[in-house]
């Protein structure tokens, strides 16, 4: 993702939580986009395949310390959106918005690498018409 994408979700994030939001409203809405990619995604990649992405964009983005390894028989897990909520919510709201941010950027990179630009753009359509400012639809049709 380009950082003019990055910024464009910050944006997203911002406009979403409203100004000066604390963390717990960041973390909100992190959770929200999280909830619609989430239901975006799953039809196509299941609910394993969807996991998978997000627990590897957790480890990839810095949200998750690297030092909280999962047990094996917790990962790939369906998504627990309450523990997204507290790992964004326990930080200052600055912190908050680059971790959720992190987040997205390296989940939304992750589905670029697997699938390609264009089919990812596609495919998250619906979660970027829902939340202003986040990464621009390029025009698939031709």
């Amino acid at each position: 993702m380009s950082s003019k994408e990055s910024n464009l979700i910050e944006v997203a994030l911002i406009h979403g939580a409203g100004a000066g939001a604390n963390a717990a409203r960041v973390a909100d809405i992190v959770v929200a986009v999280w909830e619609e990619i989430d239901a975006a995604l799953r039809p196509i990649l299941g609910e394993q395949g969807v996991a998978v992405l997000y627990e590897r964009s957790l480890c990839r983005s810095g949200v998750l310390p690297p030092t909280v390894a999962r047990p094996p028989e917790q990962r790939w897990q369906p998504v627990d959106k309450d523990a997204l909520r507290a790992l964004i919510a326990c930080q200052d709201a600055a912190q908050a918005l680059s971790r959720g941010v992190a987040l997205l950027q390296t989940f939304y990179d992750l589905l670029v690498m697997l699938v390609g630009q264009s089919l990812t753009e596609r495919l998250l359509r619906s979660v970027w018409t829902k939340f202003p400012g986040t990464p621009p639809q390029q025009d698939t049709s031709s």
